[in-house]
């Protein structure tokens, strides 16, 4: 079968917006190929550089199967009379293309139907992928679109050529004003302007030819040449695997080089540094074997060496002028405090409905000593003073003059800065040390890879700071949808709940967001709040932070099934929620426990289906007369060992609890197999659904066990 090859070639795209697009693009035609009964039989792969996202798929039919469909016509008494086909009978047969005599009679239930075989022809391969792919190309996201011309598709950047073939041919494919051919381009210096591409399968080797490396090639490379590259200087290449992506999308044909600075910029700050190379010029760093930075950097070129070195002396000029702007301002800014600088938050907009910084500043202090206490409540540690002092200072360094020019380093600065001032003298030098880490550490984690803040205090400054902005944002209505965004919403509630889990920190979400949100009472921001929702809606979207958290960054990374088992009895506490989860992940295995989890599940359903059939369930069970043995040894089980499972859960030992649950199986397997719940007999039904309802409850305090997914779990609602 043949082999497919798209190639869109562009004008040079965002590193960090190709590999998501080619992710979707990747996807969109795997879709398509197999809605349009065109399936690749192999996986579909990707080749994507600066300039081009190509994809190709093996193995596809070179034209969709014949499908034969059984339509239905007219009703006989209206498609005969006497005997004789009417006009309704001839039109039936010429759109089904079949003669009156071959048109079949099938019985419905509304009576006797005219029906008739018929056989579609499949379309061609190339037929069906120039006809729909356009429209997949032209759905495509970007963060930012363009357009370059009257047609009205869009593009992350003007395409100026496309390929499109199937086994050899050309797909007479067209987008954005351009018709697919079979000639590529290659590297912009160093290859040729016009590549004739014979096939998919020789794609790759003819774009090599034309100093065009695929990705995988690329990294490689790269990973390569850095640790040969930096033992030049006899140090090693700082790790830095995002910088890494980024060089391999912007680069085609990729190279090293060493490049030296001035031994003294070493006095700055390390994070400094280390910013200004990686954020501003994509450079790696260089360190000894002891992980401190040595006066080299190495820098990743587009072009095939620099055997003259004036590619190298030019990044050194750069560099040179960055380091030199920012020992400036590192110079400039210690000229006033940051205690001092309190005071000009007024004057940095934090969002033009919700305040100044300043009012942020006032707001979260507030939250994050309720915070402080409710952890010293519960038996945490935190040390009195530091947590007000440094959400003081958290956001002072937003009006210094390194962090406007490098906004990467916010946060960070400030932790810096409160380092090396006297913040305060009568302060222990432990407590200035905690309050300058707790300012550093404030926006992590930025995503589910960083790490944590690293002290408990720190932690509180950074719950309070992203509740605070979570809070406002919600309650002015401005709720993250699809892929939209804006204010990075998911990600700071990602940090909240990842930093409850890891730093055992009993906070409870909901009263959390409240509090947040208490905090603009009475504010200019409280008269534009929109959300009449809030509770709810914060409530549904922490929910499926702390699912995403469980599934995808907890250590264990629990099933789906666990998950849900454990937020649909209370999603409202992580930490909890975390304990829970760990406790029925232990019990997996049992088979007790299992058989719990399916009768819980027959249990459900047989109450839901009480329910929707408004029958009658009794208030609590009673012992009735007529009651079997079974149920009232199930319901004396219940009363027995309900008091000694609540023991356990309230001590938070789930998976005694879960154990001691397990040992419920045999009575209620001989329940279910000796009594029939939905009986005749109002009363008795009643008072079975009763206990029914009991047990579930009973059973559901720590998880919902019915969303536990078993292996021959039985539906019935006897």
């Amino acid at each position: 079968m043949p082999d497919f090859l798209i190639e869109i070639g562009t004008e040079e795209i965002p590193a960090r917006m190709i590999e998501p697009a080619a992710a979707e693009l990747q996807k969109r035609l795997g879709d398509l190929l197999t809605r349009e009964r065109l399936p690749a039989s192999n996986v579909i792969e990707c080749f994507n550089t600066p300039r081009r996202l190509a994809l190709i798929a093996s193995g596809i039919p070179s034209a969709q199967p014949d499908v034969t469909e059984q339509a239905s016509g007219p009703s006989v008494a209206v498609a005969f009379k006497d005997g004789q086909p009417t006009p309704a009978a001839h039109a039936f047969a010429k759109k089904a293309g079949v003669d009156v005599a071959k048109l079949e009679k099938v019985s419905t239930p509304k009576g006797e139907y005219l029906s008739a075989k018929i056989t579609k022809k499949g379309r061609s391969a190339a037929e069906v992928l120039a006809e729909l792919l356009p429209k997949e190309i032209a759905s495509l996201y970007w963060p930012k679109n363009m357009y370059w011309q009257k047609p009205s598709e869009r593009f992350v950047r003007p395409i100026r050529w496309l390929v499109a073939m199937l086994d050899g041919q050309v797909v007479p494919l067209e987008f954005a004003g351009l018709h697919a051919g079979k000639t590529s381009r290659g590297h912009r210096q160093l290859g040729n302007e016009n590549v004739e591409i014979a096939g998919a399968d020789s794609y790759s080797n003819a774009l090599y030819e034309a100093k065009v490396m695929a990705q995988d090639a690329r990294k490689m490379l790269i990973t390569e040449q850095l640790k040969f590259t930096a033992r030049l200087a006899n140090g090693f290449v700082r790790p830095d695997d995002s910088l890494l992506d980024t060089v391999v999308n912007l680069t085609e044909w990729p190279s090293v080089v060493l490049g030296e600075f001035d031994p003294e910029f070493l006095s700055l700050p390390e994070e400094i540094l280390v910013t200004v190379m990686r954020d501003h010029q994509k450079y790696f760093a260089v360190e000894d074997g002891r992980g401190k930075l040595l006066p080299n950097f190495l820098a990743v070129l587009n072009t095939d060496g620099d055997p003259t070195g004036m590619i190298r002396h030019g990044h050194e000029r750069v560099l040179r002028a960055r380091f030199n702007d920012a020992r400036f301002f590192w110079q400039t800014d210690q000229k006033k405090p940051l205690r001092e600088r309190v005071e000009l938050l007024k004057n940095v907009t934090f969002q033009k409905d919700l305040g100044s910084y300043y009012d942020k500043t006032i707001r979260v202090q507030h939250l994050c000593s309720g915070l402080s206490e409710t952890i010293r409540q519960n038996g945490g540690a935190i040390r009195p003073g530091i947590v007000h002092k440094a959400t003081c200072l958290a956001k002072t360094d937003l009006t210094t003059e390194l962090v406007k020019e490098f906004t990467e380093l916010q946060g960070i600065v400030g932790g810096l800065y409160a380092r090396v001032q006297a913040l305060d003298p009568d302060l222990p030098e432990a407590n200035r040390v905690a309050i300058a880490e707790a300012v550093y550490d404030h926006y992590k984690p930025e995503s589910m890879d960083d790490a944590v803040p690293g002290s408990a205090e720190a932690a509180v400054v950074s719950i309070g700071d992203k509740a605070d902005s979570i809070a406002g944002m919600f309650a002015l209505g401005l709720v993250p949808s699809g892929s939209k965004d804006p204010f990075a919403l998911r990600r700071q509630a990602n940090g909240i709940v990842k930093t409850i889990a890891e730093h055992k920190l009993p906070i409870q979400i909901s009263t959390l967001m409240k509090d947040a949100r208490a905090g603009y009472a009475g504010s200019e921001a409280e008269k534009k709040f929109t959300n009449a929702d809030y509770t709810k809606s914060v409530e549904e979207f922490f929910r499926e932070r702390t699912e995403f958290y469980l599934r995808e960054a907890h250590k264990i990374k629990f099933r789906y099934d666990v998950v849900n088992a454990v937020l649909a009895a209370n999603s409202d506490n992580v930490l909890d929620a975390v304990a829970r989860a760990e406790a029925v992940n232990s019990v997996l295995h049992v088979p007790e426990f299992l058989a719990i989890a399916a009768a819980s599940k027959r249990m459900r359903n047989i109450l839901k289906q009480a329910r929707e059939k408004n029958v009658r369930i009794a208030d609590k069970f009673e012992y009735l007369r007529e009651a079997a043995d079974e149920e009232k040894m199930l319901a004396a089980y219940v009363e027995q060992y309900s008091p000694r499972i609540e023991i356990h859960r309230q001590k938070k030992e789930y998976s005694d609890a879960l154990h001691l649950l397990s040992t419920a199986r045999e009575l209620v397997d001989r329940f279910f197999d000796k009594v029939m719940v939905m009986v005749d007999d109002e009363r008795i039904r009643a008072n079975r659904l009763a206990l029914l309802q009991t047990l579930l409850k009973e059973f559901s305090t720590i998880a919902d066990f019915s969303e536990i997914v078993t292996e021959g779990t039985k539906e019935s609602s006897k």
